[in-house]
């Protein structure tokens, strides 16, 4: 039997604003002691299973977010694992789809463990014994999805409501899957909570790819005729599996749960949908009460993170990113800062984010999108200072990378080496730059910045010029193949 865990990495994490932000959202970020979320959700895929039936994960996540994905994987150890990259967001049902698409095109009928990838599970041995059941489950013919015992009434989660139990002699049985219900109000919440008979959804799945391709055949057929034309113009690139976007637009957006599970619930089948209770310390970290709730607090209970400094005050989270934040005679809130922004939010109100997020869409804020630091496959600038034409960006090189080939039609560029060593394409000219060394590049000229050296480089450009904005670029030549990013 073979396993292949489909991590499902296209979310935006917008809930978690102002620290997760579209281009870097938070399965990405080194929230656990330095290790994202990705990294853990890589780490626990390894032990779902005895090593020799595990294949490499399957990652799907929005193209924009490739070179996050690949440097995960890279740093777990991980080579030559597929990434199936999509263009646009259709929802969970799509992105199955076409993970299952691709194991079915490898003559290999999988059970895929498929689960996203910004959760948080504390105890990685119940997770274990909870999924291998699952996959001995699904490895018959059923579809089973992991639910999550509630610790409370929540209301920021969907629910599943247990059938009869399916197997008794097991040491935690799995259930036959009633209904899938929508994130209750607090009253409602509370009797799910006390009848003992719903657990919350984690959008955890375990299933064979022709069974997940045969549903979503019977129910959702333009999703599942989508696909099949998207990935019959599947484009490789190294591990990149680019999903064509004409056809994959096209595609209806939904979820996996209405798209099959809550259609299956209500047939009447040989071999139902099934629920696996989980009881793991598991955290979809899906709004910032929730990060605090998994942290460790001082005394008052305030989880502090950074340069932070709480003076009387209690149950509160305060996370510094660059300076000193500090609160005084406050209690249960939420402040988070980043290098440009600063968000204060009643703890019990950290799912009206989302109120934010609206506002800054409706006018047009980039800081939806970008953090003043910006990540490059190459590495990484910092816009410290702008105003009228001009810019000045901190810029870092990993050792041994190197940007585009390149040339600006509005703007030219001051270079000043601060750290490491620079090699500088100008022109014709080819030459090297120590620290404390600078160059100018002209308008329209071409030019490349590479970092020879085995220790990162930093430089500070000055940019200036009529028009500044990164769309100002056309690219010669580009180890990364990138083409309409910046």
């Amino acid at each position: 039997m073979n396993i292949q865990s489909v991590i499902l990495a296209g979310g935006s994490g917008t809930r978690l604003w102002p620290l997760s932000r579209s281009s870097h959202p938070k399965q990405f970020l080194p929230f656990m002691g330095g290790a994202s979320l990705l990294d853990l959700t890589l780490s626990r895929m390894v032990a779902i299973a005895p090593l020799n039936l595990l294949q490499k994960p399957l990652v799907i996540c929005n193209q924009d977010n490739r070179f996050f994905v690949a440097e995960h994987l890279r740093q777990a150890g991980i080579k030559n694992a597929p990434i199936l990259l999509e263009p646009c967001g259709r929802n969970t049902a799509p992105a199955l789809t076409m993970a299952a698409l691709h194991i079915a095109h490898k003559g290999d009928d999988a059970v895929m463990f498929v689960t996203p990838s910004d959760h948080l599970i504390d105890d990685s041995s119940s997770f274990n014994k909870s999924a291998a059941y699952a996959i001995d489950l699904a490895s018959e013919g059923h579809v089973v999805t992991l639910g999550i015992s509630p610790t409370g009434p929540e209301t920021g989660f969907g629910y599943i409501q247990l059938g009869d139990v399916w197997d008794s002699s097991a040491d935690k049985p799995g259930y036959r899957l009633d209904t899938f219900v929508e994130k209750p109000d607090l009253p409602t919440a509370q009797q799910y909570f006390d009848s003992k008979q719903y657990l919350w959804n984690a959008g955890v799945f375990v299933l064979k790819a022709s069974v997940w391709l045969e549903n979503i055949k019977i129910y959702e057929p333009d999703i599942y005729n989508s696909c099949v034309t998207a990935f019959s113009q599947l484009r490789e690139d190294g591990d990149f599996r680019w999903i064509d976007e004409g056809a994959f637009s096209r595609c209806p957006s939904n979820s996996i749960d209405y798209a099959v599970m809550e259609k299956l619930s209500k047939a009447k089948l040989e071999q139902p949908p099934l629920v696996v209770p989980l009881d793991a310390g598991w955290s979809d970290l899906g709004s910032w009460s929730s990060y605090w709730a998994v942290q460790p607090k001082d005394d008052a209970g305030n989880a502090l993170k950074g340069d932070a400094l709480a003076i009387d005050t209690r149950d509160s989270l305060v996370f510094s990113s660059s300076r000193l934040v500090t609160t005084v005679g406050v209690e249960n809130l939420v402040v988070v800062e980043t290098k440009d922004a600063v968000m204060i939010v009643d703890k019990d109100k950290t799912q009206n984010v989302s109120a934010i997020i609206e506002h800054l869409k409706k006018n047009n804020r980039e800081e939806i999108n970008y953090h003043r630091e910006v990540h490059r496959p190459w590495g990484t600038y910092d816009t410290v200072d702008a105003g009228d034409r001009f810019i000045v960006k901190r810029i870092v090189v990993k050792p041994g990378a190197a940007l585009s080939l390149q040339m600006h039609h509005h703007r030219a560029e001051h270079w000043i080496v601060v750290k490491g060593t620079a090699k500088v394409t100008r022109g014709e000219e080819v030459f090297l730059l120590s620290e404390n060394e600078s160059t100018y590049i002209s308008i329209g000229q071409k030019h490349r910045l590479e970092n020879p050296g085995s220790i990162p480089l930093e430089i500070i450009e000055v940019q200036s010029g009529g028009y500044l904005q990164e769309d100002d670029i056309v690219r010669f030549d580009d180890v990364y193949n990138r083409e309409n990013d910046h």
